[in-house]
Order: structure tokens, then sequence, then C-alpha cells
């Protein structure tokens, strides 16, 4: 069998190691629980993705709801109304317009509400 040497290799993967675990304290960051705390740090990283998304919709619902109530209507009521209406605007934007820009925001819950009526 051939010699096999890894020197440049070994090299390369300790340094993409070491600048990943920079930061952490100890052992984490230099021995062999380095590579096991890279791994639980890329695995929390990818959660943190997904809840990120989750906490943003759960943000704007709230900020929908609560300038909804505002105009005499509630959450599930808006949107339904929306969807009657055949108005498609999204939650993120339908938040930005309860924070920013409330007279077009009242527009909209107008619109639903004559579509609830109708």
């Amino acid at each position: 069998m051939a010699r096999v040497k890894r020197a440049q290799i070994r090299r390369t993967r300790i340094k993409k190691l070491r600048r990943r675990t920079r930061g952490f304290f100890m052992g984490r960051r230099r021995l062999r629980q380095a590579i096991e705390a890279r791994l639980k740090a890329d695995k929390q990283q990818f959660i943190g993705r997904k809840l990120r998304k989750r906490d943003f919709r759960r943000l704007w619902t709230q900020r929908i709801n609560a300038a909804a109530r505002q105009h005499g209507l509630t959450y599930s009521r808006l949107i339904h109304g929306l969807k009657l209406a055949n108005v498609s605007i999204n939650r993120k934007m339908l938040a930005d317009l309860a924070v920013r820009e409330p007279e077009v925001f009242k527009a909209v819950v107008e619109q639903a509400k004559s579509a609830l009526a109708a």
C-alpha cells in the first residue's frame, strides 16, 4: 500500500476548525472537543434559522391583530375578509402597513369589512 502524506490537508482541516470555533471557551476551542462543539453549534444554528422565520411570523400576526382591533376587526376576520375581497398581500407587508402607514392599513381594513358584509 502506498504511503499517504497528509500534512497540508491536515493543516487545512485544523485551520478551518479553528476558524469555526473562534470565541469558544477553553478546550472547546483547541482540543478534540472543538469538533463536537462545532457540530453542536452548526446544529443549533440550523435550528435557529428555522425558529427566526417562525418568530417573525408570530410578530407580524400580533401587529396585524393589534392594528385590526383598533378598527373593530379581529385578525382572523380581517384575513378572511381579505381573502373574500381577493386582496393578496402577505402578512409581512400587512404588519409593515399597520406600523408605518396607518391610513393605508385602514383602507385595507375597510375593503375587508365590505367584503365580509357582502
